[in-house]
């Protein structure tokens, strides 16, 4: 007979059944322990989900990816669970069975008054808060309450942890807790229109809020009943609530002593019973310190009877070597170990549940999951030590998991097991990492181990130590993605902010860009736009210099949609990545340059003078996409147009300062019948000698020159405008602005006249001459002696511009004059 098995052995049943009965046991008490291995097919870690109308895609490498929700993908409205529904998702949500032997539950001393009164208050639709301090057993009369109020609501009952969460993060919780939406997590405003449609007695244990901010969550669920647990020390509910308070007391004398007890599961002795009335007086009957203290009595009773002796000499006590084993004679607890008895408690448990303390002080008082202890603490058995942890009263639940009792942290610190504590949570922090980031682990049970990521990073991320940075960067890496796809914002805030700055602190450029691009995405779903654009710049700037390409194409997709969402301007650059424009406060120009908006003024070249000019800000209001970029294009084009007018008037004034030199004294007049002419010969001028390619009035070849009335020629000098030209020196009608006509009479036919030897100006250089009528006589000028021109003056066309301004010309006729 096997003597921890009993039973038939023959062919190996007994060993079926044992194998049978351990590994039904071992499933029982660790439930978790797919995670660590390979049972569970691998899943991507890359989530979709909608948050208000954007769709939000978790990308764990290059960061998440934001954008709007296309038109029909938006989800439904979310359906209301059932109560099985309801029911099913408590009991998940629960704190796990401790292993081993369920202690006995324990009866509810001394509080039916109080709780027929929060009762009957919630029946009315009053909110209540429990106040009272740690230990007097809140926990325990809301479990009560709420079993008495399960069918008062449409929607039942909600529980919800108030430990370390906002008002947004409890709206959240009771949306979930009512209503299914997988993977849709409304905006504020939708939630808010939905909670205002549920009717349930909400239980929020470990309330932390008050004042404003439990006046916003009452204000949020008007159809809800609250009932809350708090300590005194949290802010009390403003008076304009409403709020009913019923505040909680110890036990009696009496009462503790049946208590302790139940706990001890025997009849005291009187030596005992004076002490449980010392210790009444000296922890003012807080039925936490009796809990404890039936927890060192049971402690003491095994002692004595012996449990301490080598389990090998059971079958034989007469093999001891020392004899039978006499029960130890064990004084009772001093009173001081009595009102702080964790350290007592915990010199008297096993290894493995002592280092899980150390875990625990470590990370500030959150205990890991049991199904992480054998990896934490070495043992494949340690998950056994929760539920030693569970019986001695050290451990109280909260929310979906344990943590020390109040007032055990601080005891077990004073007793040296907080000494190696930046080890501990280094080496939580390295396990968590890997748990959380592996493929099998769900967001939702990364979300519940949440308190626990957070408080290892939180003692790694000040340390000094070489490495705990680098650890902090790495846990934020892992469980950053898992917290966004589990919809829970407030824990993948924190986390972020932690990996910020841990990988500030460490010199993780990389990293700590790919946490300021978080953040951003973050800012956006929660509609704080001027945190995203300040987190998404840094990103950008931080991954730039990095030439991560990827990373950076992200963040400003995300920024071009803040600059979407605030009404700023949104270009495109030349590789087709939108961003928003700059800003009236920014000098940089847009990427893709200003584009041409008015074709009819002329384009600056890329290598002329570029005009830079101060870009006044314009109003809120007139700040628009297109408008923006037109306009400032039109200010650049005006300014060159402007320019170019500028020294085409300063060309002109130049002309006719050139031009006006040029003109004959007032003493000499020169007629369009002569024309002279310089060459190279010693006489001078020659005035009789015809010019090549001359024109005659018909336009054939001819004779250069025709005499007048008095047989001399006309000069016309080569360089002369045209007569139909615009020249400075005729009057719109052709007469010469200088000179005057001959003295004597004119005959009443008029003389033929010569065009200029000048070739006729085309259509682009001038105006074609009118023609005008020559019905009445015209009179010929008198012939005036010309003088010579100085030898080394030049009449050719690439010389000076010394011109000779003609008199009058062929087609309009010339004024008669008096003698």
């Amino acid at each position: 007979m096997d003597p921890i098995n009993p039973g038939p052995e023959e062919y190996g049943h007994g060993n079926d059944r044992a194998g049978d009965d351990a590994g039904r046991r071992r499933q029982s008490r660790d439930p978790l322990t797919p995670d660590f291995g390979h049972q569970t097919p691998q899943q991507s870690r890359t989530v979709q989900l909608i948050s208000g109308d954007f769709l939000l895609t978790v990308n764990p490498v290059d960061g998440s990816e934001i954008e709007p929700c296309r038109p029909g993908e938006q989800p439904g409205t979310p359906v209301r669970r059932t109560a099985a529904q309801r029911a099913d998702r408590e009991r998940a949500g629960a704190p796990p069975v401790p292993p081993g032997a369920p202690p006995a539950p324990l009866p509810l001393m001394e509080r039916q008054e109080e709780r027929e009164r929060l009762v009957r208050l919630l029946a009315r639709g009053r909110s209540v808060c429990l106040t009272g301090p740690a230990g007097s057993g809140r926990t325990a009369l809301l479990d009560a309450v709420a079993a008495d109020c399960a069918d008062l609501a449409p929607d039942g009952v909600v529980r919800l942890s108030g430990y370390k969460r906002s008002v947004t993060e409890l709206l959240y919780g009771l949306f979930e807790a009512v209503f299914s939406a997988p993977l849709h997590r409304p905006d504020r405003e939708g939630v808010l229109a939905l909670l205002h449609g549920i009717g349930a007695v909400v239980v929020v244990d470990d309330l932390e809020l008050g004042g404003a901010a439990l006046q916003e969550l009452l204000d949020a669920t008007p159809e809800c009943a609250f009932l809350f647990g708090a300590t005194a020390d949290v802010p009390a509910p403003a008076a304009e609530s409403a709020v009913e308070e019923v505040f909680l007391t110890g036990l009696g004398r009496s009462a503790s002593i049946e208590l302790l007890e139940h706990v001890v599961e025997r009849a005291l002795t009187d030596e005992e019973a004076n002490w449980a009335g010392d210790l009444w007086f000296e922890s003012q009957g807080l039925p936490l310190r009796f809990v404890q203290a039936g927890a060192l009595l049971r402690q003491r009773d095994e002692l004595r009877a012996g449990q301490a002796v080598s389990d090998d000499y059971d079958q034989d006590p007469d093999d001891a070597p020392f004899g039978t084993a006499e029960p130890l004679e064990l004084p009772l607890p001093s009173l001081g170990d009595g009102a702080a008895p964790a350290a007592l408690l915990a010199s008297r448990l096993t290894e493995a549940a002592r280092e899980t303390l150390r875990f625990a002080v470590a990370l500030g008082g959150e205990v890991p999951h049991q199904a992480h202890l054998p990896a934490l603490v070495g043992d494949t058995h340690a998950d056994a030590a929760l539920g030693e942890l569970a019986r001695s009263g050290l451990l109280s639940p909260a929310g979906p998991r344990y943590r020390l009792a109040a007032g055990a942290l601080a005891q077990l610190e004073a007793s040296g097991y907080g000494e190696s504590a930046d080890a501990h949570a280094r080496s939580a922090a390295q396990h968590y990492a890997w748990w959380a980031g592996h493929p099998s682990v769900t967001p939702e049970r990364a979300v519940a181990e949440a308190d626990a990521l957070l408080a290892s990073m939180a003692r790694l991320v000040p340390g000094d130590q070489a490495g705990q940075a680098s650890a902090a960067v790495l846990l934020a890496r892992s469980a950053a993605p898992a917290f966004a796809a589990g919809m829970q914002w407030g824990a993948w805030e924190k986390v972020l902010r932690a990996g910020q700055e841990a990988a500030r602190i460490a010199g993780e450029v990389a990293e700590e860009a790919y946490f300021h691009h978080e953040l951003g995405v973050l800012a956006l779903c929660t509609g704080h736009l001027d945190r995203a654009r300040a987190e998404l710049e840094a990103s950008i700037g931080m991954r730039g210099a990095l030439a991560d390409k990827p990373g950076a194409v992200a963040g400003r997709r995300a920024l071009a949609l803040v600059a979407d969402r605030s009404g700023e301007p949104v270009l495109s650059t030349p590789a087709g990545e939108e961003m928003p424009a700059p800003r009236h406060d920014e000098s940089a120009s847009p990427p893709g340059g200003v584009p041409a908006a008015m074709p009819p003024f002329p384009r600056v070249s890329e290598t002329s003078a570029t005009l830079i000019t101060r870009q006044s800000p314009m109003p809120a209001g007139k700040q628009g996409g297109r408008a923006g970029i037109i306009g400032g294009a039109r200010r650049n084009i005006v300014a060159v147009g402007a320019g170019a007018l500028l020294a085409a008037v300063l060309g002109t004034v130049v002309t006719l300062g050139a031009t006006s030199g040029s003109e004959e004294p007032e003493g000499q007049n020169v007629t369009t019948e002569q024309s002279a002419n310089e060459d190279d010969s010693e006489n001078g001028l020659s005035a009789d000698e015809p010019a090549e390619d001359t024109v005659s009035d018909d336009g054939t070849p001819g004779s250069s020159e025709s005499p007048g009335p008095s047989g001399s020629a006309s000069p016309s000098a080569s360089g002369t405008p045209s007569p139909g030209a615009s020249d400075p020196g005729t009057s719109p009608s052709g007469t010469p602005s200088s000179g005057s006509p001959s003295d004597g009479p004119t005959s009443g036919s008029p003389s033929p006249t010569k065009r200029p030897t000048t070739k006729p100006p085309t259509p682009s250089e001038s105006e074609t001459p009118t023609e005008t009528p020559t019905d009445t006589p015209t009179p010929t000028p008198t012939p005036t002696e010309t003088e010579p021109t100085e030898p080394g003056s030049s009449n050719s066309a690439s010389g000076p511009a010394e011109t000779v301004t003609a008199s009058a010309t062929q087609d309009a006729p010339a004024s008669p004059t008096t003698a």
